[in-house]
């Protein structure tokens, strides 16, 4: 297992396992092109050093990502937060233990990087995840809100 920095090559295999589940496939778009917009987003995050996109690669083939986010606080005397979010494993990898794996490394990541806690959100739509984070040892601490400013649907073509 190779876990690595995404390049923009990625991107579409990236975007294709974030559209592989419900959630998914209602908010992503698999076109061909690929929407820029996609683009755009990759060139912010790998640009920002608190950013990283990371996939895995096994075979020479990409099985799964995440994006790990360093967020900086004045609490905890300055301490330092990893949050974890867009986790994917492509489908005919998944129930191999390559999540297991994956959160494994990023915890490490974190450890590495200096954090002093490492979080992640999951939608409640998604209870095999929680299930999942659970075993990992995460614990649900906090409740978490949104508020949505825009419907992102109504400007974006899909």
């Amino acid at each position: 297992m190779i876990f690595r920095n995404a390049t923009q090559a990625d991107v579409s295999t990236i975007v294709e396992m974030l559209t592989n589940d419900k959630l998914g496939r209602q908010r992503e778009s698999l076109k061909d092109p690929l929407p820029q917009e996609y683009y755009d987003a990759f060139s912010k995050i790998s640009s920002d050093p608190n950013q990283e996109l990371i996939v895995v690669e096994n075979d020479a083939q990409i099985v799964g990502t995440l994006q790990l986010s360093f967020i900086h606080y004045l609490t905890y005397r300055g301490g330092m937060r990893a949050q974890i979010e867009a986790v994917r494993i492509r489908a005919d990898q998944r129930n191999k233990g390559l999540g297991k794996e994956l959160f494994n490394w990023a915890i490490d990541r974190a450890k590495e990087k200096g954090a002093h806690i490492v979080q992640l959100t999951t939608d409640k739509k998604r209870p095999e995840a929680l299930k999942f984070y659970k075993l990992l040892g995460f614990e649900a601490s906090d409740e978490g809100m949104k508020l949505c400013l825009f419907s992102y649907f109504q400007f974006k073509e899909f």
